[in-house]
């Protein structure tokens, strides 16, 4: 379980993940090496995963992204074992999320250009194994994408 300083600690990393040790033991009033250890108790039971650098794909000259619902032939029973690691070999798909219903898989794939776009289409994902149907969507705008939980 979570005590009052783990979930100040959580908060501060979450308002600014690039702060020193130091500077955030400030924060919270605590030595440098107490705030390691209880980092350290943090990671070790699994509540911080990790550190990542969050790139802007569109600074790379990434432009498209669209959202792709596939429905898998469900009456194959290996279509998730096999559709899932071909899809993860694509480099332009960022995102798989798998669902139960009508929709099986979602993909969020990004491009640089429409054209860019049909090409992976046309010679990646449609030659991906048990797919059904795609219904593709074009994003438009992202209204809402933050990571940071209501600690």
């Amino acid at each position: 379980m979570l005590d009052d300083l783990d979930r100040r600690i959580l908060r501060h990393l979450q308002a600014d993940p690039e702060q020193s040790l130091p500077d955030l033991g400030d924060r919270l009033g605590l030595t440098a090496s107490r705030l390691s250890r209880r980092l350290e108790k943090l990671r070790e039971g699994g509540v911080i995963l990790g550190q990542r650098a969050v790139i802007d794909w569109r600074a790379l000259g990434y432009e498209v992204e669209v959202s792709l619902r596939i429905t898998l032939d469900k009456t194959n029973s290996r279509a998730f074992d096999e559709f899932i690691p071909a899809a993860r070999e694509i480099p332009e798909v960022l995102e798989i999320q798998t669902f139960l219903g009508q929709v099986d898989v979602r993909l969020s794939v990004i491009a640089r250009d429409m054209a860019h776009y049909q090409g992976i289409y046309r010679s990646q994902i449609l030659t991906l194994p048990h797919i059904t149907d795609i219904e593709a969507l074009m994003h438009v705008a992202r209204i809402k994408s933050d990571e940071a939980l209501p600690i």
